[in-house]
């Protein structure tokens, strides 16, 4: 999997180490959904502000959030080609550094560990993934905790 990540906010530290975390689980993302090494998602961490703005202005929302999804549809565009397979772009996941860093101190488990959840939890939504009904709920959480297992960062490395 492509990752694209881009820090547009100086008010929380993202560390190479949280960067790293970052790719690993979006290729193990990639893995368990049985992507292609040429889908690319991209990943903006971005400050309250810009999130309360993009909240505001996509979803009628009017207030900061701590993750958007924004998936791009690339049926009327033509796909880049990579080599022999062309390159799909899944989309934008968007997080605020400010409310994942209050969001872990809240739930004792790390800025790492939230962002990662917030980062897993966004590219599910790109998939199809929903929370919107309780069995879907349910079935989405479980692939969330399921994907940050793999870097033991699930729940249950924290006492959830």
């Amino acid at each position: 999997m492509i990752v694209c990540l881009d820090n547009d906010q100086e008010k929380i530290k993202v560390s190479a180490e949280l960067e790293n975390l970052l790719n690993k689980a979006m290729n193990i993302v990639a893995k368990m959904e049985k992507l292609s090494a040429n889908t690319e998602v991209d990943i903006t961490i971005v400050t309250d502000e810009e999130i309360h703005v993009l909240n505001r202005d996509y979803r009628g929302v009017d207030r900061p959030t701590d993750v958007l999804s924004f998936a791009l549809d690339e049926e009327t565009d033509e796909p880049e080609i990579l080599g022999d397979e062309a390159e799909h772009l899944l989309g934008n996941v968007i997080i605020s550094a400010e409310k994942a860093n209050a969001q872990a101190e809240e739930f004792g488990h790390g800025l790492n560990r939230e962002i990662l959840y917030l980062a897993v939890h966004g590219i599910l939504h790109l998939l199809g993934y929903d929370h919107m009904r309780e069995e879907d709920k349910v079935i989405m959480r479980r692939r969330e905790e399921e994907i940050l297992r793999e870097i033991d960062l699930s729940e249950e490395f924290f006492g959830g």
